[in-house]
């Protein structure tokens, strides 16, 4: 019986020099020019030279309007799922879903290429997040500011939205927020839709899913040893902030949040830890946990995808 290999598991290949070499996943050229029948047009604009961080826009094709003016939406900017080392923000998972919140919602969608693992380790993505904020933030003010931001998009109704690490991402990106001197955006909510944190002790979920199709022991393993700063281990911040406790205070400024789990996630345990270190730290939460589905599973079935989208929704609204 051969041994199971993580990198196979996930089609790459790690390279002498720590790199990986990595299959093509389907991606989706944005359409900056509406189209017939076209709910949503999408363009890609690079926000950081140094780092190549990019972004790539959506706005509805119709706007709506009040008193004969054109309505302001709230701003959405969203992380990518991917496990810290997959995908991009022009995959099509990731395109679809950004597409339908800003054609359903509707709003204005950041949608983050940050970097991936292991060429780059936390906290860089952290940085990209943090970037992407400030990014949104000087357009509002900016003779050169975004059209689609500085013209429809409202500064005052800003939402941090993840995926699996995505989660993660807007977690720690949340919290830098206060510290960042924005001038006119203001965020009104953090979404983690089946975050991705994780531990050295293995928890009931993690256990009783160690072998999941999807995302089994040693591939979420790797994950983390591809990100976290080298030697550090799954008890560090960045991975378990449910084991700190001197960090009380700086969670108390996330706001309002929502999380969303499955209860075959092999991380629904971690998740449901998450929402009750924020409930003791006095963090306004809104938590969905469906006992039924496994990670992902909004992403491969239209009955749960609608069931996020308008949980999702409801808290934006």
């Amino acid at each position: 019986m051969s041994k199971f290999n993580p990198y196979s598991h996930l089609n790459v290949t790690r390279n002498p020099d720590g790199t990986l070499t990595r299959l093509d996943s389907p991606t989706i050229e944005s359409h900056p020019n509406p189209l017939p029948g076209q709910a949503v047009v999408s363009k890609d604009v690079t926000i950081n030279t140094q780092t190549r961080t990019w972004v790539r826009l959506y706005r509805p094709t119709r706007l709506p309007s009040n008193d004969n003016a054109v309505a302001r939406l709230p701003i959405v900017i969203y992380f990518h799922h991917g496990g810290w080392i997959l995908l991009s923000a022009a995959d099509i998972a990731a395109h679809r879903n950004c597409s339908q919140i800003a054609s359903e919602i509707p709003a204005i969608v950041v949608s983050v290429n940050y970097r991936l693992a292991p060429e780059s380790r936390l906290p860089e993505q952290y940085h990209d997040g943090s970037d992407a904020v400030y990014w949104v933030d000087c357009q509002a003010s900016g003779p050169e500011g975004e059209p689609w931001l500085k013209d429809y998009g409202d500064f005052s109704r800003c939402y941090l939205y993840g995926c699996g690490c995505g989660g993660n991402i807007v977690f720690f990106v949340g919290l830098r927020v206060k510290e960042m001197e924005l001038q006119r955006l203001k965020m009104a909510g953090i979404v983690m839709n089946q975050p991705m944190f994780g531990g050295v002790e293995r928890t009931e979920s993690e256990l009783n899913f160690a072998t999941d199709q999807l995302l089994p022991l040693p591939v979420l393993d790797l994950m983390w040893d591809l990100v976290l700063p080298k030697g550090v281990d799954r008890d560090h911040w960045y991975c378990n902030p449910m084991a700190d406790d001197g960090q009380k205070e700086l969670i108390k400024r996330l706001g309002r949040c929502l999380v969303i789990g499955f209860g075959g996630d092999p991380m629904v345990d971690r998740q449901n830890q998450l929402v009750t270190l924020l409930v003791k730290c006095g963090v306004q939460v809104d938590a969905h946990f469906d006992d039924v589905g496994f990670h992902n599973v909004d992403f491969v079935d239209r009955r749960r995808a609608a069931a996020v989208f308008s949980i999702v929704k409801g808290f934006i609204f």
